[in-house]
Formats: structure tokens, C-alpha cells, sequence
């Protein structure tokens, strides 16, 4: 099964420590991983920051909302070895419904620590995709990261749709180049643009005495509209009558199913991209692109302080 969120672990974390003298982070995400019935793919899931694993950041966001409401407490400092209270016994013994980040907010030392610190709470865990008023400040980041990300890629899909043909041929192929194709070589990716041409609008020389060769189609359309599958099998043709075996077809919309059944039959290896991969790896590989402003996100590694200094 996947990792669960931050709010379903709440109570198997508090089960976990129910027979123990004490847990380390380690030793409660194995346990977790063990009643849980996670597979060792999933105990290696990582986070999209790729600095974690789901199981280590949903694991260490439980325990610290389940420290603030005061059902767990630290017993050694420095290793972050973690048991149950008393208040977190007696809430054992007689369950809520649903033990989540709303009911934990229904107790004294909870809602003393958020009227402290603003400490803010999510109520839907770190796997959401927002984050509401009530997220702790990492997931308020990560989400606000994600939502900017999102409005760059429509805000440069909507570039796309309103330039011009040859700037979108321009874009594909430096996009390509950006990618590593060509070796990298801004002077491996030729635009064509050529009428006549069969749709062939670019090619990427993958060598440098061209002895191989990417193909490149770019179609400009409105939003709503579809690349068929009549459009696909002419850049195949021409791929073939030049004698080539690759070709990269990119559009600002969208392509139909029987378009994509189309390249699945075919002989030549076809990659079709559509508006919104086009405007997730122009973000990713920079291109029309720029880097802002740099933050770096940091918190304390648990793993290093129960292991000690090496």
C-alpha cells in the first residue's frame, strides 16, 4: 500500500509506542512499516524534494503534532526517543472515531501551542496538493512552490499559443538541445520551417557528422484542439522518405487517443508531447525560463541524531 498521510499515522504511531519503553524515529517507522504492511518499494518512496522518503517526512510531521498535543513526550535528548503520556494512554484505551488534526485540536496543550506559536495546522496532511490556513509552515512552502509552479507553465502555454509557428519551432528545438540531445550543442538543432517539407519543421543532429538525425514536427493549436491521428502518420511518412527512424511531434494542445494508438503501432520511435509537457519541461530545462530567487529549505536530520556523530 502507499504511505499513508501525516493524519492516518497519528494513531498507529500512538499503538506503536503503546507496548514500548521508548522508540526512536527509526525504530517507529519500522514498526509502522510492519503493521502497515508496507513493501519495501514503498518504504523507499521518495518525497518530490527528493530528500526524504514519504515514510520518514509523513512519519516526523505525526510525531510532531502528536508531541504538541501532548500524547508523547521525548525521554532521551539528543536521540529523540519518544513514549506515550498518560493522556496518550488513556486516549488509547478509548479511541476517537477519527483520531485526525482537527480532534487534536480539541485538546488544551494542542491549542495552547498553536495560540503560542501561530503554529499553523493542515488538515489534510503533506500529500496535498494545497495547503489551507491551517498548514504548518514546510507544507505552506511546498504547497505555495507547487501552486507558482503551476501558474508559470500556463502563463508560458498561453505564450505559446499567442506567438507565432516559427517561435514554437524555435522553443522545440532549443528545448531538445536543452535536454541533451545533440550533445547539448546548440549547433547540432537546425530549424527548417520549410514548406513541403512533409511537417518536418526542425531536426537535432545527434552526431556530429550527422549520421544520425531527430526529426521534429511543432503544430500550433488553439486550446480545445486535437492533433489527429492523420497529422501523426504524415510526420511518420516523412521521417521514413528521410530515411530516419526519430522524430519528436510537439503541440500546444492536445492529442487525439487514436493519434497515440498510432505511434504505439508504429515501427519508428515517436515521442508525442503535448501543451502541458511542453510547458512542464520548458520550467524544468529552463527554456524561457529564469531563476529568481534561490531558497533553501532545511530541518533537523533526525536519522543523524539517533545514529550519533560518526
Amino acid at each position: 500500500m502507499p504511505v499513508p498521510d501525516v493524519q492516518f499515522l497519528l494513531l498507529p504511531i500512538l499503538e506503536a509506542l503503546a507496548n514500548s519503553k521508548g522508540l526512536r524515529y527509526v525504530d517507529t517507522r519500522a514498526r509502522l512499516a510492519e503493521s502497515l504492511g508496507l513493501t519495501r518499494d514503498d518504504m523507499q518512496e521518495m518525497e518530490p524534494s527528493g530528500r526524504y522518503t514519504k515514510l520518514q517526512h509523513h512519519t516526523y510531521w505525526a510525531m510532531r503534532h502528536l508531541l504538541q498535543a501532548g500524547l508523547v513526550m521525548p525521554i532521551r535528548r539528543g536521540r529523540d526517543v519518544f513514549l506515550l503520556t498518560a493522556e496518550g494512554k488513556q486516549l488509547l484505551k478509548d479511541p476517537p472515531p477519527r483520531l485526525d488534526l482537527e480532534y487534536l485540536q480539541s485538546l488544551p496543550a494542542y491549542e495552547q501551542w498553536q495560540n503560542n506559536s501561530k503554529a499553523p495546522v493542515n488538515n489534510e496532511g503533506p500529500s496535498s496538493a494545497k495547503a489551507g490556513p491551517e498548514a504548518t509552515s514546510e507544507e505552506v512552502v511546498e504547497s505555495a512552490f507547487q501552486r507558482l509552479n503551476g501558474e508559470l507553465q500556463a502563463d508560458l502555454l498561453d505564450r505559446m499559443h499567442k506567438s507565432p509557428p516559427s517561435f514554437l519551432e524555435q522553443v522545440v528545438v532549443d528545448l531538445l538541445i536543452a535536454m541533451g540531445y545533440g550533445g547539448g550543442e546548440a549547433a547540432r538543432g537546425t530549424v527548417t520551417g520549410r514548406w513541403g517539407d512533409g511537417g518536418i519543421d526542425g531536426t537535432i543532429k545527434e552526431d556530429a557528422l550527422g549520421l544520425d538525425e531527430v526529426y521534429v514536427q511543432a503544430k500550433k493549436y488553439a486550446e480545445g484542439n486535437t492533433v489527429g491521428e492523420s497529422d501523426v502518420r504524415n510526420f511518420v511518412g516523412a521521417i521514413d522518405v528521410a530515411n530516419s527512424t526519430k522524430g519528436v511531434f510537439v503541440t500546444t494542445a492536445n492529442f487525439t487517443r487514436s493519434a497515440k494508438a498510432y505511434v504505439e503501432r508504429s515501427s519508428k520511435r515517436i515521442i508525442l508531447i503535448d501543451g502541458k509537457e511542453l510547458a512542464r519541461l520548458m520550467v524544468q530545462y529552463g527554456i524561457g525560463v529564469r531563476t529568481r530567487q534561490t531558497f533553501r529549505l532545511q530541518r533537523i536530520d533526525e536519522d543523524y541524531f539517533e545514529s550519533g556523530p560518526v
